[in-house]
């Protein structure tokens, strides 16, 4: 039996309950049944928070950077220890498979672990000039940090809301998913058991815009930092604007998948199948766009619809299941929605396209090909488990589709042509690009994406750097 834990807040280092607080429940995606109840903040809950965070960012700010790397590392360390725990609640509350949710803690284990390096590396610089006169860089934590997580990623998302911040000497309050609170807990609470001082690093749960118009109306909060929705996006950019806070912002994509007549299409199928329904599709970075060359389109049409076919789907606790259910109630019928509307459209649908089972949240492995640019799936991120297959006839009309939305955030390209991988890298409109392989995160490399895939990035030093302001100091 896996135990669901009590849920609360954390503010102040102190667990805010129930009380006589509104709630949301937290469903089991696999089951649909209800887990627990989380309490939602009031606004005496986040005035607390943001006294907290402001007193806790002058604590902090002047902490040594060896004690901030210690931190840093002693979380990661109890994340490693605390894997099959953690990894169990968060299959629970977001449904993804066991063997995602152990890679989503392994993963925050070592962005941890880098950004604990990078405390002690953030440099200035001395400037050359005549005698007597003395100009430095310095670089400066740059306040307490509003920083709001999605539900798909329930551990690694909140893992970078607070790694970086805090490796900059920055105070963070966190509002992650009200569907997955406990695995955003699970993570804060390491930190915490290595040492991070309460009012350092908070989490908060509420009504979304309500929280979001309460913290980034304040002054303490000097920078936002959003993943989620374009849309959702706009409008918190619209409110930090207000107090010209500083942002990062990770939005949406719609992930191309350029495949070439020269590519090794076996391989390319074997591992962009698994990428695809990895989450059951629900992932920023998703290929999804399949943009293939004429010659190689059929046979990768079938090899792919085979493949997803063949795809075990059940509850993330099965260790035989390869896709677990879709996160809430609301995505399945989104994504039948939009497979319907393309297949009315004169789309060829070759495997899935329909619910599974009478309980819980889960959606075939579904194909398509021959999709028309017109379908609503052409042009709005399904952030479901549908490929999209069509035909182009060379390698400029590829890269036309592939740039023709206005989102960047993530593509991928199958080619042995070295000339022509140059050629996508410079070509491409993309915050990040992929050549034969599915690799798109590691802790050292930044994440982020261009146009209306938002704007910064996460990890690697652009990370930590996005927490930073720089002052120039002139000595005479």
């Amino acid at each position: 039996m896996i135990l669901y834990p009590e849920l609360c807040m954390m503010i102040d280092g102190e667990r805010v309950t129930m009380g006589a607080r509104d709630s949301h429940p937290v469903l089991n995606p696999a089951t649909g049944e209800v887990l627990a109840h989380v309490p939602l903040a009031t606004a005496e809950d986040l005035d607390r928070a943001l006294a907290a965070a402001e007193r806790g960012f002058r604590r902090w700010r002047k902490t040594p950077a060896q004690d901030r790397a210690a931190v840093l590392q002693g979380a990661a360390r109890l994340l490693r220890e605390r894997v099959e725990e953690i990894a169990r609640i968060a299959t629970l509350e977001q449904g993804k498979t066991l063997a995602e949710t152990r890679g989503e803690v392994d993963m925050v284990a070592n962005l941890f672990d880098f950004y604990a390096g990078e405390c002690q590396r953030l440099y200035g610089r001395v400037l050359v000039r005549p005698a007597g006169l003395r100009s430095t860089v310095i670089k400066e934590p740059v306040g307490p940090v509003a920083a709001f997580a999605p539900w798909n990623f329930p551990l690694s998302n909140p893992g970078r809301k607070l790694g970086a911040p805090i490796a900059a000497g920055c105070s963070v309050i966190l509002k992650a998913a009200e569907e997955t609170p406990a695995s955003a807990l699970a993570v804060l609470q390491a930190l915490l058991d290595a040492g991070l001082p309460g009012d350092v690093a908070q989490a908060v749960f509420g009504v979304p815009d309500r929280v979001s118009r309460h913290l980034l109306a304040s002054p303490i909060i000097r920078k936002l930092s959003f993943t989620g929705s374009t849309q959702i996006g706009r409008h918190l950019l619209k409110l930090a604007a207000e107090d010209l806070k500083r942002t990062t912002m990770e939005l949406g994509g719609h992930g191309p998948v350029l495949v070439f007549e020269d590519a090794d299409t076996q391989k390319a199928l074997d591992m962009m199948v698994a990428h695809k329904f990895r989450n059951a599709g629900q992932v920023c970075v998703s290929p999804t766009r399949f943009i293939v060359q004429d010659s190689v389109f059929d046979g990768f049409v079938q090899g792919f619809s085979r493949r997803a076919a063949a795809i075990k789907v059940g509850n993330g606790l099965d260790p035989d299941v390869v896709m677990g259910p879709m996160a809430n109630p609301r995505r399945p019928e989104a994504i039948d929605q939009m497979v319907k509307d393309a297949v009315a459209r004169g789309a060829t649908l070759h495997t899935g396209g329909e619910r599974i089972g009478n309980q819980g949240f889960f959606y075939a492995p579904t194909v398509l090909s021959n999709v028309p640019l017109d379908a609503a799936i052409m042009n709005e991120e399904p952030f479901g488990p549908v490929a999209i297959i069509n035909s182009y006839r060379d390698e400029e009309a590829m890269i036309a589709e592939a740039n023709r939305l206005p989102y960047g955030l993530a593509a991928y390209a199958w080619t042995r042509d070295a000339a022509r991988q140059r050629r996508l890298a410079a070509e491409l409109e993309t915050g990040m690009l992929t050549i034969n392989s599915t690799a798109v995160a590691a802790p050292d490399a930044p994440f982020g994406g261009v146009k209306w895939s938002g704007h910064g990035a996460e990890d690697g030093i652009e990370g930590v750097e996005a927490c930073l302001v720089t002052k120039a100091i002139h000595e005479a």
